[in-house]
């Protein structure tokens, strides 16, 4: 995601254009709209995954090979929904 109001690179045509996901401050002299669903679902997306850097075998990836990585993603991915 960009910031600022900066124009966008030449040669970028075949991207699909960005939409502002987080609300600008007001005092901004050309306030563009965000979606506030869009936002709300980015906000949960990204608290689940700081509640999943607190396992610290996570963080750290203490784990070398992915299938025992991701076994233990989805273990602590369990435990978070059903607190």
């Amino acid at each position: 995601m960009r910031f600022g109001s900066a124009p966008r690179r030449p040669g970028s045509k075949g991207r699909r254009p960005e939409r502002p996901v987080t609300p600008f401050t007001r005092s901004r002299a050309a306030v563009s709209r965000h979606d506030p669903l869009l936002y709300k679902e980015r906000n949960r997306v990204e608290r689940f995954f700081g509640k999943l850097k607190q396992f610290r075998r996570v963080a750290t990836r203490y784990d070398k090979l992915l299938a025992n990585f991701m076994g233990f993603v989805t273990l602590a991915a369990i435990a978070i929904l059903l607190r």
